[in-house]
């Protein structure tokens, strides 16, 4: 019987809920509870959790005025990283990992959304975290802003578009730029609701076609998050 865990995550807009991680907690039989931001969902005790997943989402960690539970949530990922929870954010969740732990936030020289290749670093090759993560893989992004790395963080991976792919701090940390947990639905949410951004210029954008005809990479990416998963679950 392995460990169980209770994992809490943040969701910040309706469409970008876990993935396949969902799929990964329920097999492993895990407790699992939600704020729901945009429903005004209240955060939850740190003493009642053990890891904390923060999702993506569309807007910036700038943008406070806009959005007044950022400020809180903030707080919240700094005090969770304190008391050594397992914490993972991916893509806007990243980013807030970043800010949290004293890293720069900033709009990135090109906008990244579709399918692109990401590789390992020196560093990445010799994580833990990544070891069932080839050198070079086809992972689905959506970002406009990028993380620079914190002081006493290793940079796991990078891409042609950001240099800046996955942050990790201690074994206990991780932020990924990227998608690895998407699924099918959760693309065709992605692009259902924000389509207007498929539809600017830039070296590194996707039509919605090109997205759904690669719907096929979706299943070895839910693999590697699996993985990912596991090993931050001390497997």
């Amino acid at each position: 019987m392995g460990k169980h865990f209770r994992i809490h995550y943040f969701q910040h807009v309706p469409f970008e809920g876990l993935g396949c991680i969902e799929e990964w907690i329920v097999q492993n039989g895990h407790q699992l509870s939600v704020t729901r931001f945009f429903e005004g969902g209240e955060l939850p005790s740190l003493s009642d959790i053990d890891w904390l997943i923060i999702m993506g989402g569309p807007m910036g960690i700038y943008d406070d005025k806009v959005y007044p539970w950022l400020p809180a949530e903030k707080q919240f990922i700094k005090e969770a990283i304190t008391e050594n929870k397992v914490v993972l954010g991916i893509c806007l969740g990243a980013q807030l990992l970043a800010d949290a732990l004293g890293a720069k936030v900033k709009p990135g020289k090109h906008k990244e959304i579709g399918w692109f290749p990401v590789r390992k670093t020196e560093a990445g090759k010799k994580s833990a975290l990544f070891e069932a993560i080839p050198d070079q893989t086809t992972v689905f992004h959506w970002h406009g802003d990028q993380f620079d790395i914190p002081e006493g963080c290793l940079r796991l991976a990078e891409s042609e578009a950001c240099p800046n792919q996955a942050l990790q701090f201690n074994d206990r940390v991780l932020g990924l730029q990227f998608h690895f947990e998407a699924t099918e639905a959760s693309l065709r949410g992605m692009i259902k609701n924000i389509p207007e951004e498929l539809t600017e210029d830039g070296p590194f954008i996707q039509s919605g076609k090109a997205i759904t005809d690669c719907f096929s990479n979706c299943s070895l990416n839910n693999r590697i998050m699996f993985s990912v998963l596991d090993k931050l679950g001390g497997k």
